[in-house]
């Protein structure tokens, strides 16, 4: 087969029915970074309104590589997977390091953060080098064309799919540009998930072994994930004098180095949260709220009981006190965002503002 026998009608299709989306309108490899990162695990219509904030602030690798950590971590607050702006940062200073970006996958690959799939993005898109970037959407078009019934998990199988996506690029470093948002854009709005494909709007349909032999709707195999861990917290929302109490979490772990509101495990009941409260060196002067909200990560899932107290006393443990305008500048992650929302509510109270 020709490569442009396949390439030049889903080109064709992209540029016609593609999303018009602001990152797809450059190739300044920083801003196409920028996105690859951000579109990890968060849905595209979510990342546009980050994406133009995001570089508002930082708007070259050297304004990110000068950022503090803090300012990075408040502009990332609320995409979640906070190891993705960490990664960022490390890479950006790397980057200014060495004096430039890189302008290959393989050397982008040396990049703290970045993997295959994000060096295939950036080198393929910024610079129209022939290298594929294999993503969920990439894997499912890709099983689906070749008919292909390896759990697409599995590290041998996304070999297989990387170098069928190799054998069908474009010539020219042009369309080499496009090519890999082409196949995904088709995964994304075409070749779907959750659902059969839409093969009647497929410009590449009369490739397709799946669809030619009555498996595509079967496709991709994915091996069965293993069941959630369900961690039961306790989350304290305390105020006093207009401010509410913070901590930084551990350096290590699950959203390391972001802020919380209290919290211990288990689900307390008034009696203990009494208790723990004056271990704390802290007494509840009034009981306002009590709250529950479940927060979903990759691995587990947090059941969340909240109380919402107003406390005298001075705490032993070191809390961070925030104000109204502090506790926007603090990185709180969004698995405490409805204990934030309640303790921005008791500040405004206590305040009048």
């Amino acid at each position: 087969m020709k490569e442009s026998d396949f390439a030049a009608p889903l080109l064709d299709w992209y540029r016609r029915a593609a999303r018009d989306l602001p990152w797809r309108r450059t190739r300044d490899p920083y801003c196409i970074w920028v996105s690859e990162v951000m579109l990890q695990q968060t849905r595209v219509a979510a990342v546009v309104g980050y994406y133009a904030r995001f570089l508002d602030a930082f708007p070259s690798v050297d304004a990110l590589a000068d950022a503090s950590e803090e300012a990075l971590l408040s502009r990332w607050q609320g995409l979640g997977y906070y190891s993705r702006a960490r990664n960022l940062h490390r890479a950006a200073r790397e980057i200014v390091r060495r004096g430039g970006f890189p302008e290959t996958a393989a050397e982008l690959r040396t990049l703290p953060g970045i993997g295959a799939y994000t060096a295939g993005a950036i080198a393929s898109a910024a610079f129209g080098e022939r290298v594929p970037a294999v993503d969920g959407n990439v894997l499912r078009v890709m099983s689906r064309l070749t008919d292909n019934h390896g759990d697409i998990l599995a590290p041998s199988v996304r070999r297989e799919i990387e170098a069928e996506v190799s054998a069908r690029f474009p010539a020219s470093a042009e369309a080499a540009r496009v090519f890999n948002q082409a196949l995904m854009e088709l995964g994304a709005t075409v070749c779907v998930p959750n659902g059969p494909p839409k093969c009647g709007e497929c410009p590449v349909a009369g490739h397709c072994l799946g669809r030619a032999r009555g498996t595509a709707d079967a496709l991709p195999v994915r091996a069965a994930k293993k069941a959630r861990r369900v961690e039961e917290r306790t989350v304290f929302v305390l105020c006093q004098k207009g401010r509410t109490a913070l901590r930084k979490r551990p350096g290590r772990g699950l959203l390391a180095g972001l802020w919380e509101f209290p919290n211990v495990a288990g689900a307390l009941d008034e009696a203990e949260v009494a208790v723990l409260l004056s271990a704390w060196g802290l007494r509840a002067s009034d009981w306002l709220r009590k709250l529950s909200a479940k927060h979903i990560f990759t691995h587990i899932e947090w059941r969340m009981t909240g109380y919402v107290l107003t406390v005298d006393g001075a705490d032993n443990q070191g809390f961070a006190w925030a104000d109204a305008v502090e506790l926007r500048e603090y990185a709180v992650p969004s698995a405490f965002a409805r204990f934030r929302e309640a303790a921005e509510v008791q500040i405004s109270e206590a305040t009048g503002v």
